[in-house]
């Protein structure tokens, strides 16, 4: 065995580097531990990153388990960045106050403001359809060449990248808000049942909502001083109600919130966020004396809080009650002079006061500061029709500032209630619609029609009311309804039974619910404001009852025509049309509105009534 042993030996030192050979047999051992620590280093380091990367931790469940004890981002609670925090993959925040709701919902303001249902002027307390794709207006038309007002932003003013860059981005407002501390909205108590609040909750954003609202049923069952529990089955509620398409479950919700603002210890952030979703529902239910109730207990709790004023006066423009809106916008200007949002409401209620140069320097002004709630087509609609009435073609500026901003579908057509994707022209043939027998009977029968509207104009012409608009600069026009949103006047018919049976056999205007069917009568030295029809539903039919030879015409957009007796115009009311009467004698004519003819069937169904 030595002789063995003596041998290994030698062959070894025989060998090439052999002295070397011994030494790194030596260290093998070593290395191995070392290697071993290089791996499970990199293996921490990777875990590290699949659990940034990949979320493989359940930050919820950690919440859940720990249930209040560790706050680490000092905002009253144990939450998911506390979880992150304690789980040393974020360091502990600097904490800032907070604008964010409590549930990191968006809080919907509403900005619409209320006024006269016109054709001219959109009902302003309507929600706005889609509004119509560019490519879709006619080509042939002129876009206005005036450059858009250097103070408002356009979509086009955005720079496209492409790539990316080595300079560090700008933080937008949004992000810099989300930054900001969450609202506290847990009083002592909730945060001992923090853990059982959480269960109920993390339910209800996994949208296991009948299991959330039973969990948080009992919860008010079991604590019923508890704001936050009684909050979170409001909420449930609420989820539930819209999935339910359910008004009940709906009326629920706002009675929940209701009773939340009116527990002992409720922290003011959440009586803010309770009451302000309770007025936004019950006003989504029609309920809007009851939403100003709300606003108006929202803003005695909080009186220095300026956007809950700027909603109640919209609660009063959506009563219809104008006079109140202008007192709430008049003091919040008081002490917030630079108030976009109010400036643009002030400015609206100027203007349907007819105070049109009052008006004109809210609305720029305020549309001009870019504030939420200042961005809506019909502020722009009203700034670039009282700037038309004054004689200032900036007005142009600011039709084209709107149509970047994709509220109108180009300079000349300026509806707000849309449906997108319809041809877009604003002179139609009778074959281009498609509704060639209605124009025949209507040119077939004009004397019989003529006649009936001169009885009524000769023997009562108290049935033919003042047009109410504002859309007249000078004159005397009025007009004698038989169909109004798709319904017939019956007290209209009877005095003129031949022509609203000529037009029963023709629903395409009968039950044009974003229409109307009526005489028109013009007195000499009338002159009509370039103005647009609110939607972009309908075509406009003017049959010629009585035309002087001379003084009477109409343009719409760029190109004027004049009426025929006998003979019918259509066009389409959605683009800016003006109207001069400077004849000698009145111009009759019979207005009659159809469907455009690419809605389809359900559409007509649907539509809302305008």
């Amino acid at each position: 065995m030595k002789q063995k042993k003596a041998a290994r030996k030698q062959a070894r030192k025989d060998s090439p580097g052999g002295n070397t050979a011994i030494k790194s047999e030596k260290k093998t051992g070593g290395n191995s531990f070392f290697s071993w620590l290089l791996v499970l280093a990199l293996l921490g380091a990777w875990l590290s990153v699949g659990v940034m990367w990949f979320d493989l931790v359940d930050y919820n469940s950690v919440v859940g388990a720990l249930g209040g004890v560790y706050d680490a981002d000092g905002d009253g609670d144990f939450d998911v960045e506390d979880a992150k925090v304690l789980l040393g993959l974020t360091e502990k925040p600097v904490t800032v106050a907070s604008h964010e709701n409590p549930l990191g919902e968006k809080e919907s303001t509403s900005n619409s403001p209320h006024g006269s249902t016109s054709d001219a002027e959109p009902p302003l307390e309507v929600k706005i359809e889609e509004s119509i794709p560019a490519n879709q207006i006619s080509p042939e038309l002129p876009s206005a060449t005036q450059p858009v007002p250097t103070s408002v932003s356009t979509p086009e003013s955005i720079t496209e990248t492409t790539g990316f860059t080595e300079e560090p981005s700008v933080e937008s407002k949004e992000e810099k808000e989300a930054k900001k501390k969450k609202q506290k909205i847990l009083n002592k108590f909730d945060k001992t049942i923090k853990s059982e609040i959480n269960a109920a909750e993390k339910l209800r954003k996994k949208g296991k909502l009948e299991e959330s609202l039973h969990a948080f049923e009992a919860l008010v069952q079991k604590f019923p001083q508890s704001p936050r529990c009684r909050y979170g089955k409001a909420q449930a509620e609420d989820d539930l109600a819209e999935k339910m398409r359910s008004n009940e479950m709906l009326l629920k919700a706002v009675n929940s919130y209701r009773e939340v603002a009116e527990l002992p210890d409720v922290p003011p952030d959440l009586v803010k966020a309770t009451l302000k979703r309770c007025a936004d529902r019950q006003q989504f239910l029609g309920r809007t004396r009851g939403s100003l109730a709300t606003l108006e207990k929202l803003v005695q709790i909080f009186p220095e809080d300026i956007s809950l004023k700027n909603d109640l006066g919209v609660a009063h423009l959506l009563l219809g009650d104008n006079k109140g809106a202008k007192r709430i916008y008049e003091e919040v200007l008081a002490r917030a002079p630079h108030d976009g949002f109010a400036k643009v409401h002030y400015g609206f209620i100027l203007k349907s006061e007819n105070k049109i140069a009052e008006s004109i320097p809210y609305l720029r002004e305020g549309l001009e500061t870019g504030e939420p709630g200042t961005d809506d087509g019909r502020f722009y609609f009203h700034l670039g029709d009282a700037l038309q009435r004054t004689g200032d073609k900036s007005a142009y500026d600011w039709y084209e500032a709107g149509h970047r901003r994709g509220h109108f579908a180009s300079v000349w057509q300026r509806s707000l209630y849309n449906v997108p994707g319809l041809r877009a022209q604003p002179w139609w043939t009778a074959e281009e619609t498609g509704y060639t027998a209605l124009v025949k009977m209507l040119e077939r029968n004009w004397l019989t029609i003529r006649d009936e509207a001169l009885s009524v104009l000769d023997s009562n012409r108290g049935q033919f009311l003042p047009e109410d608009e504002n859309l007249r600069e000078t004159g005397d026009w009025g007009q004698f309804t038989l169909w109004q949103q798709g319904r017939k006047v019956a007290s209209s018919c009877r005095h003129v039974p031949k022509t609203c049976g000529l037009l029963e056999r023709y629903p395409e205007t009968t039950s044009c619910k974003r229409g109307q069917i009526k005489f028109s009568v013009m007195q000499a030295g009338t002159h009509v404001w370039p103005h647009t029809g609110p939607t972009n539903c309908r075509l406009r039919m003017h049959l010629g009852l009585i035309i002087p030879s001379k003084g009477c015409r109409i343009r719409c957009t760029n190109q004027t025509r004049e009426w025929e007796e006998g003979k019918v115009l259509i066009f389409d009311d959605s683009f800016e049309h003006e109207v001069w009467q400077e004849a000698e004698s009145f111009r009759l004519i019979f207005i009659v509105d159809v469907w455009h003819p690419e809605l389809t069937q359900l559409q007509r169904q649907t539509l809302s009534p305008i």
